[in-house]
């Protein structure tokens, strides 16, 4: 069996070496007697887009949700700023909470609000913010991911899928999170919207200073925006390094995935586009 190469925990962690944001270490999801992950190991690294890929039925969401903390892990620890996630008390967890902002992949709007107002929202129910507050501070992060002040007053029925990608972006970032968590963000999305979604990304982690964590089936998206390909196999993560050393691995699922035809396929436009 191949073994695992991810980076094992190291007790001191140099000033030259890139900040670890999300350490997972020996974690365990468990449905009933199905096991999903067994002592997984993952390291995130400040300021990387990590793109998160596997078969189906691997858990890549299930460990995504584990991380922001909405599935509660059967065991093992997830630390985020170096703060485990279950030693917690409440209103730690709300502090690291909010330095997460995700999108998941239908975009989760309130269909009985507009744009601008659910993007307002956790601003007035988590930070307090009187509503013209608010709406000022959302209409920002709108034209921050592209959108116009016409899609901010309009319901998410009304709008295109890739409108509602970036609505949906948008409310990730309302409270200006350090760590994005984006679940198949182009899933859905034509050619060209999704190739612009990915360069939203990268704009925004360059502007922004984000790091995110990016589950995603996308060839593209792994060629044109990550810096680090995780590849969830045999309920462990077999490999977290960038595309070229992925491509590299003597295992059945990533050389069918990555050099397939659709593989090569993205690879070759990839090479074409720099």
């Amino acid at each position: 069996m191949q073994q695992s190469q991810v980076p094992k925990p190291d007790p001191k962690q140099s000033n030259d070496e890139p900040e670890i944001v999300i350490r997972v270490r020996g974690l365990r999801n468990q449905f009933g007697s199905h096991v999903v992950h067994d002592n997984l190991d993952l390291d995130v690294y400040k300021g990387d887009i990590l793109g998160v890929v596997g078969g189906s039925g691997t858990g890549k969401s299930v460990l995504l949700r584990s991380i922001v903390g909405l599935i509660t892990p059967a065991a093992g620890e997830v630390t985020v700023f170096g703060k485990t996630l279950s030693e917690l008390s409440d209103k730690e967890r709300d502090s690291v909470d909010r330095q997460m902002g995700v999108l998941f992949q239908q975009g989760a709007l309130y269909s009985s609000l507009t744009v601008k107002e659910n993007i307002a929202f956790p601003l007035i129910e988590q930070l307090g913010m009187s509503r013209p507050e608010a709406e000022d501070l959302a209409l920002m992060k709108i034209f921050l991911v592209g959108l116009s002040a016409v899609a901010a007053d309009r319901y998410p029925s009304e709008l295109s899928g890739g409108m509602i990608k970036r609505a949906a972006l948008a409310r990730s970032l309302a409270l200006d999170p350090a760590i994005l968590f984006l679940d198949e963000p182009t899933a859905g999305l034509d050619p060209i919207s999704a190739a612009n979604f990915d360069e939203l990304i990268m704009t925004l982690r360059d502007a922004l200073g984000l790091t995110i964590f990016l589950v995603t089936h996308d060839m593209d998206t792994l060629y044109t925006a990550c810096d680090k390909i995780a590849v969830l196999s045999d309920k462990k993560v077999l490999i977290s390094a960038p595309i070229e050393e992925v491509k590299k691995v003597d295992n059945e699922w990533i050389q069918e995935y990555f050099n397939g035809p659709r593989g090569r396929a993205a690879y070759s436009s990839h090479q074409q586009e720099e």
